[in-house]
């Protein structure tokens, strides 16, 4: 125990835990906890908007399995970070979101104190795992504690910590709280003996992968392996199996030919995913008396299919069980390899069918990134029709896209936090025109970081999915036109270079010298789709 700060044992708590990089802005009544970072080694972030610091510490969460951590000030800042922290749940992304709260003293029904809202924390709770407000400094680094220890144990969701304003800077007696040793959750071996003897009769096995997969990509390929499935990956298990393995299908569960797939197989082992409607867009096929299912979450397991078999435990823990007792197979007459290559036939061919304004686009980009690329997208055409199932790529936590929730302005604050969490892999921003405007001020902090960060914007002239949805309706199309910004000057004038895309070859080699240069580059063209004809 040792006197300090509210600030110092927050900042001295986090480091305890790991985090070298806090996303947040500072506010009158977080300033205690600002002055105590230079101690510990902690970068600070700056980006322009709350909701931007929640989607980079999402992103930086996502693509390297650590937890994110956002700071902000009291009331209308935390509350400007709700979105991200929905999307963060949704996706099951572990980030930590810390805010000051009103003083302990304060009126229960308010007084009007600077940034006072009606009950905060029951905000945050409304979309976050919990939110605990503490009641001392002492308390402090014991809820840091618990928060990282949640978030690491079971199905990784976000948390809201609150400080009441007069702790952190009230001085008091506080001992750090240590990491806890988190332990591994695997089922019963005859739970698992069982799973496995139903997979190894099976003659015609498929894997449906997602996030929840995204640490066990070797067990994943070696049970695919094993076993001779093809591997389907939900969006956010993109990559998980690298796109050009011969038993890799594709990602997006969207199309005809997987729920076909699914259909014609007699064992179906699902890893990691929910089997949710924000991935089944066509629904789901039916499931029963075939399904293996292997989930972190003793409740998700049984939710939109109960499974013939259920594997609560760790993904990458589970399948090495598995392996011990599976009988390897042979595809039933025909290989494997022949099996998958038939399924992806029909997969890419559903795939193009959809994706065919944003094919060129799409290839484009494939042609300029490196093979360890992460690509941050929004919740954009071009990226749920054109790069999903589209653009292959290969590696886990690759594809970082915002599914469950569906927020728009996810992709640019997203790739800043991927490229601070791994600023050695390229990663590349995929936007369209009427998403990046809700986080388009980001565009400040990625110059002011000098991240080599290719930001391409894909314009259709407004918001092109809602326009379609109208004109299918057979309703009056309006309020979806949003004009036509200058987006490189936009662009230029945040410090980033921003170039006019004539067409995809000019894109490609635009992408490739983003990916050198000395800070963002923002890369727009024009795609030709109904949308964009429809207004113009």
């Amino acid at each position: 125990m040792s006197p300090m700060t509210g600030g110092q044992a927050l900042i001295a708590a986090l480091a305890a835990h790991g985090v070298d990089t806090i996303f947040g802005i500072p506010g009158t009544h977080n300033l205690a906890a600002y002055a105590a970072m230079p101690d510990y080694g902690i970068t600070h972030v700056s980006p322009r908007h709350e909701q931007g610091a929640g989607y980079a510490a999402d992103g930086y969460a996502r693509s390297s399995g650590r937890p994110g951590v956002v700071l902000t000030t009291t009331g209308p800042a935390i509350l400007n970070a709700a979105a991200a922290a929905a999307q963060a749940y949704s996706d099951s992304v572990p980030v930590l979101f810390i805010s000051p709260g009103m003083p302990l003293s304060h009126p229960g029904r308010g007084n009007g104190l600077l940034h006072e809202v009606k009950n905060q924390g029951a905000a945050l709770d409304a979309v976050v795992a919990y939110s605990h407000r503490v009641a001392s400094v002492a308390e402090i680094p014991l809820a840091v504690a618990q928060a990282f220890a949640f978030m690491g144990t079971g199905r990784p969701r976000p948390v809201h910590l609150e400080i009441p304003l007069d702790l952190l800077d009230g001085v008091a007696e506080a001992a750090i709280v240590p990491p806890v040793s988190l332990g591994v959750a695997v089922p019963p071996a005859l739970a698992v003996e069982a799973a496995a003897t139903a997979l190894s009769a099976g003659r015609r096995p498929l894997i449906l992968v997602g996030g929840g997969a995204a640490r066990a990509a070797a067990q994943v390929k070696a049970v695919a392996e094993a076993l001779g499935a093809p591997v389907i990956a939900s969006t956010n298990g993109k990559g998980i199996l690298a796109e050009d393995h011969e038993l890799a299908v594709g990602a997006g569960f969207q199309h005809p030919s997987v729920v076909a797939a699914v259909n014609d197989a007699d064992v179906v082992l699902a890893i990691g995913t929910e089997l949710a409607p924000s991935d089944w867009w066509i629904g789901l096929p039916p499931l029963d008396g075939k399904l293996v299912r292997v989930d972190i979450d003793a409740t998700s397991i049984n939710t939109n299919v109960v499974p013939g078999h259920a594997l609560v435990g760790d993904s990458a823990a589970v399948l090495e069980s598995l392996l011990v007792h599976l009988t390897t197979k042979d595809g039933g007459g025909t290989s494997a390899a022949q099996r998958t290559a038939a399924l992806r036939d029909g997969f890419l061919n559903d795939a193009h069918a959809e994706g065919g304004p944003w094919l060129e686009i799409v290839a484009a980009i494939e042609s300029a990134l490196p093979r360890d690329a992460i690509v941050a997208g929004d919740s954009a055409m071009a990226c749920y029709y054109g790069a999903l199932s589209n653009l292959p790529l290969y590696r886990p936590n690759a594809f970082l896209y915002p599914t469950g929730a569906g927020t728009l302005g996810y992709g640019l604050p997203a790739g800043i936090g991927a490229k601070i969490a791994n600023p050695g892999a390229p990663v590349l921003v995929l936007h369209g025109d009427g998403g990046i405007m809700f986080t388009i001020a980001e565009l400040a902090t990625a110059a002011e970081l000098g991240l080599a960060l290719p930001i391409v914007v894909v314009d259709n002239g407004g918001y092109g999915e809602i326009h379609n949805e109208m004109a299918d309706r057979g309703e009056p199309v309006h309020a979806v036109a949003l004009g036509r910004p200058d987006f490189p000057a936009l662009a230029r004038a945040m410090g980033c270079h921003g170039v006019v895309v004539a067409d995809a070859g000019e894109l490609a080699a635009g992408i490739k010298g983003a990916l050198d240069s000395d800070r963002p580059t923002l890369l727009h063209i024009r795609e030709t789709s109904r949308a964009a004809d429809g207004m113009n």
